[in-house]
């Protein structure tokens, strides 16, 4: 089947016209696939496409320091989460012509160009003449006013297409006095009634922080957040799921299951693939739901039962002994990005990098050394030169360590064949170990959403368009009930300050959305707990093989969400 070609912006090939003003990262060629998934028409819950109104809940907290969150945030906090609901009208909110504003913030996820879409169309549907302006490469875009109007021709090319090309994305803040004037003078520029903050659990929480400085500044520019994140950790009972979690998990599946095969295939290989998941393990512990791999290392229960990188070799070599008994020397292992994060005596060692490279200058002479503990100093020099360096690169805007940077499996496989090595000159191992090292990772983050995040992701850009003509400020979207055909599905607004606590990041308290961790009492893990005895021996693979737009499969929700929901035993 040919590619339909788009030659110069020019989209009369794919019976679609340029978006005005591109600034050429509109596709230049667009598969059949691609073309027909831009004319896919989404589904919205039955509660949208009537007369709706907005019903306050009750009075809202926090996720943890109520006191500190509450001082931080005067203007919002305690602020009641909302539900939309059939009604004679949209709220008691203005019904003018609107001017919003919206924005893509952090790394990307599949699904982000139809919360756009939603907003839009939500607009043009129930607020005629609105205007939707686009900030272009994330927040930095509203700080220096770099913005592009929207219009159905310029989003048309982008609906239910992976990426963030619409308008790209950027990792700014809007944090110091400087930059939240500039926010602000862009606001007043643009004369906007609301922006929308489309970002992971650093994007809202900085959400958040704007519209408690636009309240505080009796500004009329309102805040929405969105919850993207592939991670999965930026999610609570009102926000069952971030977007691009289900692709990319799908897309991560996929992958795996074929490593599988190859594994089977050859019969002389492990496989060790770090998946992405900075802080939480929701994405290898969904991605062993779907696949079945001998191994799956989650951070949290490392965590848990503190454990130690001699712990976690040994648990490894243990099974790969065990299969070596049954003539399997191959496998497959899947260890999350964040994995050296998550064990106790690395965790402290990370802490007391922080503070040192957040107030002093690391020469290459070695003295900064002095500042760690014994024991810190102990594991630091018993790590691998190539991790020694990884764990000192600079950290990324929120002060994180760059665990994408940091080659956990190939310092695994290193370890794993030293202690095999050992067990073969004791006897007890007399297999052969071959260690093959990938890390999946942006793979991910672009593919076509599947059709619930295509779905999912419309929704939400629709209830936050409704959110706003509502007047709220300082909400999340919220579209839950996901288990249930969409038609089913409840659409409301969570206040951002009940997500919220207070961490240390660069030598100080801070507050930030409380992340997800995977739960161990969890069902999703339980399941995984129940099941990963028999994949460690037995050969249970399962190839997924790719994601599915059409026929029995192409609705199939990830198993953790409906594992979470009770909708899968």
């Amino acid at each position: 089947m040919s590619p339909s070609f788009v030659f110069n912006g020019d989209l009369a090939a794919a019976g679609k016209s340029a978006p005005p003003g591109s600034t050429g990262r509109v596709a230049s060629v667009y598969s059949e696939v691609q073309t027909s998934r831009i004319d896919h028409d989404l589904p919205l819950p039955s509660v949208l496409k009537g007369s709706i109104k907005i019903v306050d809940g009750p009075p809202s907290s926090a996720a943890g320091n109520p006191g500190e969150i509450a001082k931080l945030f005067p203007c919002l906090f305690g602020q009641p989460s909302a539900v939309v609901v059939p009604g004679d009208s949209t709220s008691d909110g203005p019904t003018q012509k609107l001017k919003i504003g919206v924005v893509l913030s952090g790394g990307q996820a599949p699904g982000g160009h139809n919360v756009i879409a939603g907003i839009f169309d939500y607009l043009q549907d129930r607020v005629k003449g609105s205007t939707v302006y686009g900030f272009r490469g994330g927040p930095a875009g509203i700080m220096k006013c770099k913005y592009v109007e929207l219009t159905p021709e310029y989003i048309y090319p982008y609906r239910n297409q992976g990426g963030f090309d619409m308008i790209c994305s950027g990792r700014d803040k809007i944090e110091t006095p400087e930059q939240f004037k500039q926010a602000e003078e862009t606001a007043k520029k643009l004369d906007l009634d609301g922006l929308v903050v489309i970002g992971g659990d650093d994007s809202n929480t900085n959400a958040c922080l704007l519209a408690e400085n636009f309240r505080s500044k009796n500004m009329k520019t309102r805040v929405i957040g969105c919850p993207k994140t592939i991670d999965g950790d930026l999610k609570c009972k009102e926000v069952p799921v971030s977007f691009g979690f289900d692709t990319a998990c799908k897309i991560y599946s996929e992958q795996i299951g074929n490593v599988m095969v190859d594994a089977r295939s050859t019969g002389k290989y492990y496989h060790f693939v770090r998946l992405m998941g900075r802080a939480a393990s929701h994405i290898t512990l969904e991605c062993a739901l779907q696949t079945h791999p001998n191994i799956t290392i989650i951070g949290e229960e490392v965590a848990a039962k503190k454990l130690t990188l001699k712990n976690v070799t040994d648990y490894i070599v243990d099974v790969v002994c065990k299969r070596a008994e049954f003539g399997y020397n191959y496998g497959v292992i899947l260890i999350p990005e964040g994995l050296i994060d998550f064990i106790p005596e690395v965790q402290q060692l990370i802490s007391e990098l922080n503070e040192i490279l957040a107030h002093d200058v690391v020469d290459g002479g070695g003295l900064w050394k002095k500042k760690l503990n014994s024991q810190s100093l102990e594991l630091f020099e018993f790590l691998p030169q190539a991790i020694q360096e990884q764990l000192m690169l600079e950290r990324d805007p929120h002060g994180n360590v760059q665990v994408a940077k940091i080659e956990t499996e190939k310092m695994l496989i290193q370890m794993v064949e030293t202690e095999l090595e050992k067990r073969k000159h004791e006897g007890t191992y007399k297999g052969n170990f071959k260690g093959q090292s990938h890390f999946f990772g942006y793979e991910g983050r672009c593919g076509l959403p599947t059709n619930f995040d295509s779905t999912y992701c419309y929704a939400l850009g629709y209830a936050a368009g409704a959110l706003l003509q509502s007047g709220k400020t300082g909400l999340i979207s919220s579209v839950a009930n996901l288990a249930a055909p969409v038609s089913e599905w409840t659409v409301g607004g969570t206040a951002l300050t009940a997500l919220m606590d207070v961490e240390r990041r660069h030598g100080k308290f801070k507050p930030v959305i409380k992340k997800a961790m995977v739960e161990l009492e969890g069902a999703p893990f339980k399941k995984f707990a129940s099941m990963r005895d028999e994949w460690a021996i037995k050969n249970r693979y399962i190839s997924p093989g790719p994601i599915q737009f059409v026929g029995p499969a192409s609705d199939a929700v990830n198993r953790t969400l409906l594992l979470e929901l009770g909708a899968q035993a």
